[in-house]
C-alpha cells in the first residue's frame, strides 16, 4: 500500500514522486520514503525537501549506493531551475526497517517525518510510537541543540545563501526569517515547554500560545499564510522579540533518573549518505551553487565525531571501537572542496571500515 503527500496543490507532492521513480530507476528502491516536516511547514518556492530514506536491507556496497544516489538526485535537479532550490541537497539519513522497529530512530526526529511513499500502517505506527514514548534526556538535547544554534543572537540571515534562489528574492529573505530562525526555535520552546515532540514548525506556531505570546503565534501564523510583505528589517525584529519572550516560557532543564547511554545509530544514519552529499557538492549540475552547502558540512562532521567519541569512550566493545576507528576518519575543521576529496579519497582507501562501520547500524 502506498500514501502519497496530501497537500494536493503543492509541488512537493509530485516532485516527492519524481524523485521517488528516479531512485527506483537508479536500483535504490525504498521501502519508505519521508520527508522532514509535514506539508504545511513546506512552503513553496522556498522550502526544500529534505528526505529520509528507509530500506528493506542494507545495500550490498554503501559506496557504490551513494554514486547512485548523487545521480538520482542530480537527475531530478536538473530538470527544472527551481529544483536547485527545492532539492537543495541529497537525502540527511538512511536507516534499515529493523533499525526504525527496533526504536532505534530518535523520537523527536522521527516525530517530524511526513511519508512520500511506503506502508502506510507501519509509518502511522512508528509516528505513534514516536509521540508515545517516555520524554527524555535525549529529547531535551535534541530541541535545545536547534534553540541553541539560532537564539541568542546567533542567527544570522547573511549566512542564509540565496545562490539557488531565481524566484522572488525578497520573499525568501523573508521566509529564511520565519521558517529558519522563528518557526524553529518556537518548535523548540513549544516543545520543551510541554514535553511534547512537535510534528512541525507551522503546528507550533498556530497551537502553542501561552499567556502573553499569544498575539506573537497569530500573527506569524497569519503572515505566513498570508505572505504579507513586511520590510526585513522590522520583520527581524520582531523575530527576535518573540523569541526571546517564548524563552522565559522555558521549562528548567529536567532532570532524568540516568543519562541515557549515547547511540550512533542516528550518526550512522547520516553518515550513510554522505558520499552521495559530497559526490554532488563537488560535482553538481550545471549553474547550481553548492559552496555554501560544502562549508556547511564543518559543523555536521563535527558533531557526528563528537558522538562517536563519545559513544567509543570505553571502547569495551567491538561497536565502540569501531566507531572510534571511524571517527578518526571524519574531518573536525572548516570543511573545503579539497577537504571533501580528501575524505572521500580516505574513506576509499578504507574501505572495509567504513562498510563495517554504516553496516553496523549503532546501538539499541
Amino acid at each position: 500500500m502506498t500514501a502519497m503527500l496530501s497537500a494536493e496543490t503543492s509541488p512537493y507532492v509530485q516532485l516527492g514522486i519524481e524523485y521517488e521513480r528516479e531512485l527506483d530507476h537508479r536500483g535504490i528502491p525504498a521501502a519508505m520514503l519521508a520527508h522532514k516536516w509535514q506539508p504545511a511547514d513546506l512552503q513553496a518556492p522556498h522550502s526544500d525537501l529534505d528526505f529520509r530514506i528507509v530500506l528493506a536491507q542494507p545495500p550490498q556496497d554503501w559506496w557504490e549506493w551513494n554514486h547512485r544516489l548523487a545521480e538520482a538526485h542530480s537527475a531530478v535537479v536538473v530538470r527544472d531551475i527551481v529544483n536547485r532550490r527545492l532539492l537543495e541537497h541529497p537525502p540527511g539519513f538512511a536507516f534499515t526497517l529493523q533499525e526504525v522497529d527496533q526504536r532505534r530512530v530518535a523520537p523527536a526526529e522521527l516525530a517530524t517525518w511526513n511519508m512520500i511513499s511506503g506502508h502506510a500502517r507501519t509509518f502511522h505506527r512508528w509516528k505513534s510510537q514516536a509521540q508515545m514514548a517516555p520524554w527524555s534526556r535525549a529529547d531535551e538535547l535534541f530541541y535545545r541543540g536547534i534553540l541553541d544554534a539560532r537564539a541568542g543572537g546567533r542567527y544570522r540571515l547573511s549566512a542564509d545563501s540565496t545562490d539557488n534562489v531565481h524566484i522572488d528574492l525578497p520573499g525568501y529573505r523573508r521566509h529564511c526569517v520565519l521558517w529558519h530562525y522563528l518557526a524553529p526555535c518556537w518548535f523548540a520552546i513549544a516543545s520543551l515547554a510541554t514535553r511534547t515532540r512537535c510534528p512541525g514548525k507551522f503546528a507550533a506556531l498556530a497551537q502553542w500560545h501561552p499567556p502573553g505570546l499569544e498575539h506573537y503565534g497569530q500573527a506569524f501564523a497569519r503572515q505566513i499564510r498570508d505572505r504579507h510583505d513586511h520590510p526585513i528589517a522590522s520583520l527581524i525584529r520582531t523575530a527576535h522579540a518573540a523569541v526571546k519572550a517564548a524563552i522565559r516560557h522555558l521549562p528548567a532543564t529536567a532532570e532524568h533518573d540516568a543519562a541515557p547511554r549515547p547511540t550512533s545509530t542516528m550518526t550512522v544514519g547520516m553518515l550513510r549518505v554522505r558520499v552521495a552529499r559530497w559526490l554532488y557538492y563537488l560535482d553538481p549540475p550545471p549553474a547550481t551553487a553548492t559552496a555554501y552547502l560544502v562549508r556547511r558540512e564543518a559543523r555536521e562532521l563535527r558533531a557526528a565525531a563528537g558522538a562517536l567519541r563519545m559513544f567509543a569512550s570505553e571502547q569495551e566493545t567491538e561497536q565502540q571501537r569501531l566507531a572510534a576507528r571511524m571517527a578518526d576518519l571524519l574531518p573536525t575543521g572548516p570543511t573545503t572542496e579539497r577537504v571533501l576529496r580528501d575524505t572521500l579519497a580516505t574513506w576509499r582507501r578504507h574501505h572495509g571500515l567504513v562498510e563495517d562501520f554504516l553496516n553496523a547500524g549503532g546501538c539499541s
